[in-house]
């Protein structure tokens, strides 16, 4: 089994640990933090979330200039490009220390009002932490893009399965012993630096990897700026699609509706993981298509389109299972699992969750359009909408709170995703998009007897135990399963599914017989 296929199960091994142990973390979290101190602790991340934009897409480069430098077989130029980002990322890690350290000091910035004393020091304290891991991080991510360069997906994967379940091992007993938002802070920081060392020794250990910083072309930091300036762009829109949201309601609502928001935004998260967990390990694959197909245009088209087709409705298979069982199930799943005073997050939820599925369905073709260096039109377009969105969820939040920010983001995933950007892909991408839509339509027969046994459960279904709740859900996903099997899924996909079955079968059998 190769490293993308591998790479592939092992992500969405980590995507399960990881929402299974989330789901069970969380309502602990909220209990022992209480709504407004995890309001506040949402506010701070977001704050610092919105700072990694300084990386100015640079990280979605490397990958495009390694390829180049592997396929021309020019060792000496990745070590030199090697050395340029470590020293980009350096210089972004002191700019972005220093932004931190400002921010925490003119917390006015952030919050307009209503925090106590004691708020207003946690708030200092925790955007300084989290300042810190930031720098930090900077420098250290481009051990992990070379990990992915070289397409060793294998060991990316499993470490972050290792972080993934170390994290709440490390923060519930300090959450136990009374430490609050600030152990959470704590372990994300240890976490972060364990993981950054064990990737710089498998860089220069393992892959023997060296990082030259003498004779720096300028010529080629200039022409990765240009190329990755758009990609800057598309971190901004990102920020202000994603996080602004909580910053907005900080200011004009308070805490409690950002943690209301937060507990929708956090379901739309999981939602958003399944479908990046798949399409992360194919970014080298598309860019080798594109270099090896650059002389032959037709060639090049049918391989892309095969791929974005292949991936694209593996993930809605995935994707629409989740998103139907929000639909049934999410309203009393969020009363079970967050609590009283969290009713709004179902709306949330299902406001950012549902417009962005056509985008995570269609997540290949953003790697294809940077691979293609044709990613200047989505950039320019998702700034428009984000700048738009800003503008409305201004005026949305102040009306409605927490379901009038994601009311605004909403809207402009529909028009951005939904339209405008299937339309570049079909006249500027070399995709054929009709071909996409057709093959994945196709899928939507085996949705029909899912939605019919989900309508059913809504309307004569009284959900007043947990335990009730997740054996409906058990129920509808055997049902949705079978239909799709049966009505959707080609041989080819069939195949993935069974051949790993069949793969295992085979091992236990040798080693029992």
């Amino acid at each position: 089994m190769n490293q993308r296929k591998f790479g592939s199960i092992i992500s969405y091994i980590q995507m399960f640990l990881g929402v299974i142990i989330s789901l069970i973390y969380t309502p602990y979290m909220i209990n022992k933090l209480g709504q407004s101190e995890y309001g506040l602790y949402n506010t701070v991340a977001s704050t610092i979330s919105m700072m990694s934009i300084l990386s100015l897409g640079f990280n979605s480069s490397y990958i495009r200039y390694y390829s180049r430098y592997k396929e021309e077989n020019d060792t000496e130029s990745i070590w030199k490009l090697n050395g340029l980002f470590i020293l980009i990322f350096t210089i972004i890690g002191f700019v972005a220390l220093a932004c931190g350290i400002y921010i925490s000091r003119h917390l006015e910035i952030v919050f307009k009002s209503g925090l106590t004393d004691d708020e207003y020091t946690l708030a200092q304290n925790l955007l300084v932490l989290l300042t810190i891991n930031l720098a930090v991080s900077f420098p250290m991510s481009v051990f992990g893009d070379i990990i992915s360069a070289h397409e060793q997906f294998i060991f990316l994967k499993l470490l972050g399965v290792v972080k993934t379940v170390c994290s709440p091992l490390l923060t519930i007993p300090l959450l136990f012993a009374g430490f609050r938002s600030i152990a959470i802070v704590a372990s994300t920081m240890a976490l972060s630096l364990f993981t950054d060392i064990v990737y710089l020794i498998f860089v220069i250990g393992y892959l023997k990897e060296k990082f030259v910083f003498r004779d720096l072309s300028k010529k080629l930091f200039k022409e990765i700026f240009v190329y990755t300036s758009f990609i800057a762009v598309n971190m901004v829109v990102d920020q202000i699609n994603w996080n602004i949201d909580k910053i907005l309601l900080a200011r004009f609502k308070g805490t409690v509706a950002v943690a209301v928001y937060s507990i929708g935004y956090t379901l739309n998260n999981y939602y958003s993981m399944i479908s990046t967990a798949i399409s992360g390990v194919f970014t080298p694959l598309v860019h080798k298509i594109v270099n090896e197909t650059y002389c032959d245009l037709k060639a090049q088209k049918k391989r892309l389109t095969d791929l974005f087709v292949r991936v694209g409705r593996i993930q809605l298979f995935i994707l629409a299972l989740i998103a139907s069982g929000l639909i049934f199930f999410g309203k009393p799943f969020v009363r079970f699992w967050a609590g009283e005073g969290y009713q709004e997050a179902y709306y949330v939820v299902l406001l950012l969750a549902l417009p962005a599925t056509i985008p995570l369905i269609q997540n290949v073709g953003i790697e294809i359009q940077r691979a293609e260096n044709k990613h200047k039109f989505r950039s320019i377009v998702y700034l428009i909408m984000a700048l738009l969105n800003l503008g409305v969820s201004v005026v949305f939040c102040q009306w409605w709170g927490a379901v009038g920010s994601a009311l605004g983001t909403a809207i402009s995933l529909v028009v951005a995703n939904g339209f405008i950007m299937n339309w570049y892909y079909q006249k500027a991408c070399n995709i054929d998009v009709v071909e996409f839509w057709k093959n994945v339509l196709n899928v939507a027969k085996g949705f029909i007897v899912p939605i019919l046994f989900g309508i059913y459960i809504l309307l004569f279904v009284q959900f007043d135990s947990f335990l009730k709740l997740i054996g409906w859900i058990v129920g509808y996903s055997f049902v949705y399963c079978i239909s799709i099997w049966v009505l959707s899924m080609n041989s080819y996909e069939k195949n993935l599914v069974v051949r790993p079955v069949e793969q295992i079968a085979e091992k236990i059998h040798k080693k029992l017989f």
